[in-house]
């Protein structure tokens, strides 16, 4: 095999300068990485690192030197300005190594010595710049026992660490789907590919990472307690491995303690309403169709003041729970807040609030900048209000949120005195701490601050004393203070001037008396630098002292976000609270799709739903476009809306216990797996026929459209009959098949209802209304039309259809349902292979056929008949 231009140079270092050996060393250690080189003011990168680099951050390849008599290909970035360039490529699914200089250069022999002090993956981003406000950025682990898993997530941007076992492929998928990880680590023997098809980020471990002993020892070192007992996880052994692995490359791409990582979390499958892949896509509950977040349920939901309270509301939207005394709570807190109003103060109190809980991570982690510690002082002072504004509301769920969150007026003090208003985005240049908050600064920052007016007098009386008219004093970083004189007027200095640089048309000079303020201005401005830096750290360092309860806090103000949001979304939208009974069963009161809502311009046309033990399967027909997918998928959200705390968009629903929502709508391929739309469509029909219950709540939209007709037909009926009788979940089963509605006579528990439409100039007007009973026309014409096709398509196919429609043939001569072992229609109904709503009454044409003797006619004769029934054909 080729070895690349990475793997040739290090075959022979000794070839290479100093600090190329020194750069190739640093690489062979990070093979899977850019290498960010600090080089003075720019990262550097060499090789086919620079070759990638160069192509993902569109800047230009250079050269620097040669390596066995070629360039040696060379990129980079200002190291200032890193930020956007490192959010490209990690946006790229890339990994950075940043390597910076460790050593002092004036003391170095040969190059400076140089470290890599952080990596930077998809899934351990702790910076702003790299991160996405109101989405979770999460690595995950994955080990696999059979067909069973242990699954661990961190978001170390929060601390956030959560645990859980899964049983399944299936549900595997369903957490992958619902966390959408920016980084998975999985071990080497990992087999299940099918599972990571289209992620991102797929990062294979070496087995031994997965280890259980070293894995348990890793954790409780963390989280500094004997076992996991406390967590509820000691039970986890595949979960444990995972997390032992994860926590393992937490450290060594981050290259520090960790210490916002102080708990771990069980989720258990069966605490939540379960909602598997095909479900979260279908229902586009945070992306839509298309990978984007518009017009989605949360693109609906959210209007949280802090991004914080926007990555909780999200959690909750894919995480609804079957735990109706949590639910009850968060809507008892909704409805407290919404009574006085009192959800409006909050909002604009927990705007001043921000996202503190990335803050937080980033103080733990010692990357926290001055304007971070800003926003946390904001956050302080604005806490205080906040709690006198909680006070009236009567909700134990709110009291116990002021609680968590507290106040800290010792923080608020000490950040209000520390930081200036508007700090700097960096510490490097100092400017950050207030005057007044430490003598010793204040009196190192007066020395260089006089330093102009001192210059001023020096440059007034050196004139006087000198008579030259062109001499000035200046400064720069690099030659320090000087007297300039013009080349023309250089020669009248004086002795005492110290010739310092010459310049095309001025001399810089150096005075004894000038050199000794040099060195005490100098002196005083660095002094103030490391002064001020040293101060920084402390104020660091008194925040982290409290990050416990500090971290507890932030949860609890973005809980407080979710649920004022929750409030003003009831009002905003005309939410009612939705009721909860022990029984099965929905009634939901003119209820609406809340995306669809928001993207009409007129009214939405709101229904009713009724399913009880009595109606546990809906069939419902009419016409494409008719509303048919929409009243469906309003139900499931509505549930689901339910299920987090949220009112919900109807007048009143009455909601029964749910443990999971199925859903099987629209057509799609999967070309990579190598699967058919039909070969999809019938994976996600087994999978609920396999794993609902009489508590889930089922969508099947046109089942069986992807084959022939009678193949089709017969997997309907089929399932219908298996979901209304085996498993008795409740169903809304949608449908082309107009034969399916006899199953509302033949099932105890299915009833037909119909979305109306009515015809008006041979075009059709959707009412979208639903009523008992099934529908009476298709209108497939009538929306093709609408869809654009051509008008001369549309009249082939009337005559098409009217052909058809002539000559159908009734159900005892043709194959029926019956046949393929399932029920047949009723005896007055045909199967037709064209349009279902056909009359069975024979055309002119087929009684014609039907009295021709065909063995008795010449040729000439035979086409002389075909003529004939042209004709009639034509009438």
């Amino acid at each position: 095999m080729q070895k690349t231009s990475n793997e040739a140079p290090s075959s022979g270092l000794s070839k290479h300068t100093p600090m190329m050996q020194q750069y190739l060393k640093i690489k062979g250690q990070h093979p899977d990485e850019l290498v960010f080189y600090r080089m003075g003011d720019f990262y550097e990168l060499f090789y086919d690192d620079a070759k990638k680099a160069a192509e993902l951050m569109d800047i230009t390849l250079t050269a620097r030197g040669q390596s066995g008599g070629n360039p040696i290909p060379m990129a980079g970035i200002p190291f200032h300005a890193s930020e956007g360039y490192i959010a490209r490529l990690v946006r790229a699914g890339q990994s950075i190594a940043i390597c910076e200089q460790i050593g002092d250069p004036a003391t170095s022999k040969g190059p400076v010595d140089r470290q890599v002090v952080r990596i930077v993956t998809p899934g351990t981003l702790s910076d702003d710049a790299y991160l996405e406000d109101r989405r979770d950025n999460l690595l995950a682990a994955i080990f696999h026992h059979r067909e069973q898993f242990g699954f661990a997530s961190l978001d170390i941007s929060s601390g956030r660490f959560v645990v859980s076992e899964l049983d399944n492929l299936e549900a595997l998928q369903g957490e992958l789907q619902r966390l959408r990880p920016a980084e998975i680590l999985i071990s080497e023997d990992f087999p299940f590919q099918e599972v990571l098809a289209g992620l991102t980020g797929v990062r294979r471990q070496g087995p031994w990472l997965f280890e259980s002993d070293t894995a348990l020892r890793v954790i409780t070192q963390q989280l500094q307690v004997r076992d996991l007992t406390g967590f509820g996880c000691e039970d986890l052994s595949l979960a444990i491995c995972a997390a032992g692995c994860l926590l393992q490359y937490a450290k060594e791409t981050q290259r520090t303690a960790l210490p916002h990582i102080r708990k771990l979390t069980r989720e258990r499958r069966d605490e939540a309403v379960i909602l598997d892949a095909t479900s979260r896509r279908n229902l586009e509950i945070d992306v839509n169709l298309m990978g984007g977040h518009q017009h989605t349920l949360a693109w609906v939901m959210d209007r949280t003041a802090t991004s914080m309270g926007g990555r909780e509301l999200r959690r909750w939207l894919n995480r609804p729970l079957r735990d109706v005394n949590v639910v009850q709570l968060r809507q008892q807190a909704v409805s407290a807040l919404l009574e006085g109003f009192y959800y409006e103060p909050v909002h604009n109190l927990l705007k001043a609030v921000g996202d503190i809980e990335r803050v937080l991570a980033r103080v733990a982690l010692r990357s926290a900048r001055p304007r971070d510690l800003a926003r946390l002082r904001d956050a302080f002072l604005a806490l205080p209000e906040l709690q006198e504004t909680l006070k009236p509301v009567n909700s134990h769920h709110i009291v116990k949120l002021a609680t968590v969150i507290g106040e800290y007026p010792e923080l608020a003090d000490i950040l209000e005195r520390a930081v200036i208003d508007n700090p700097p985005v960096v510490i490097r240049e100092g400017g950050v701490i207030r005057e007044g908050f430490d003598e010793e600064l204040d009196e190192l920052r007066n020395i260089s601050e006089n330093a102009g007016q001192y210059l001023l007098d020096v440059e007034t009386r050196e004139r006087e004393r000198t008579g030259i008219s062109t001499l000035k004093v200046g400064y720069n970083r690099v030659h320090g203070y000087y007297i300039e004189i013009s080349r023309a007027q250089s020669a009248q200095a004086p002795v005492d001037y110290i010739r310092r640089q010459t310049l095309k048309n001025a001399e810089r000079f150096i005075t004894p008396e000038l050199k000794v303020f040099e060195d005490k201005a100098l002196s005083a401005k660095s002094r103030a630098l490391a002064r001020e830096k040293a101060l920084y750290d402390e104020v660091l360092e008194t925040v982290a002292e409290q990050l416990a309860p500090l971290q507890d806090a932030a949860q609890a103000l973005a809980e407080l976000d979710v649920i004022s949001n929750f409030a003003e979304r009831a009002t905003t939208l005309r939410f009612a609270a939705p009721e909860f009974r022990d029984s099965p069963g929905f009634e939901i009161e003119d209820g609406r799709h809340p995306v669809v809502e928001q993207l009409l311009d007129e009214p939405f046309v709101p229904n009713n739903l009724l399913m009880d033990t009595q109606r546990r399967m809906l069939v419902i027909t009419g016409p494409n476009m008719g509303g048919k997918s929409t009243y469906m998928r309003q139900a499931a959200l509505i549930a689901l809306l339910a299920y987090t705390g949220s009112f919900v968009p109807a007048n009143r629903a009455v909601l029964g216990p749910v443990d999971r929502i199925f859903t099987r709508m629209g057509s799609s391929d999967d070309i990579a797996g190598g699967r058919s739309t039909f070969m999809v469509e019938m994976t996600e029909t087994a999978n609920i026929l396999h794993n609902a219950t009489e508590f889930s709540l089922v969508l099947m939209d046109e089942v069986g459209r992807g084959t022939s007709t009678f193949d089709g037909l017969s997997l309907a009926w089929a399932t219908a009959e298996h979901l209304a009788k085996e498993i008795r979940c409740y169903t809304l089963f949608a449908t082309h098949y107009f034969e399916l509605t006899q199953l509302a006579d033949d099932l105890e528990h299915a009833v037909n209802v119909h979305l109306t439409a009515t015809e008006h100039d041979d075009s059709i007007v959707f009412l979208h209304n639903v009523h008992e009973g099934p529908a009476s026309q298709s209108y497939g014409l009538q929306v093709a039309k609408l869809a654009g096709v051509p008008q001369s398509v549309i009249g082939n196919a009337k005559a098409q259809l009217k052909l058809l429609e002539g000559s159908a043939v009734p159900a005892a001569t043709k194959p029926t349902v019956a046949e393929a072992g399932h029920r047949p229609p009723a005896a007055s109904q045909t199967v037709y292979q064209g349009d279902m709503f056909a009359n069975a009454e024979p055309s002119a044409v087929e009684e014609a056929l039907q009295d021709l003797d065909l063995d008795g006619l010449s040729p000439r004769e035979a086409m002389n008949r075909l003529y004939e029934l042209k004709e009639l054909l034509k009438n």
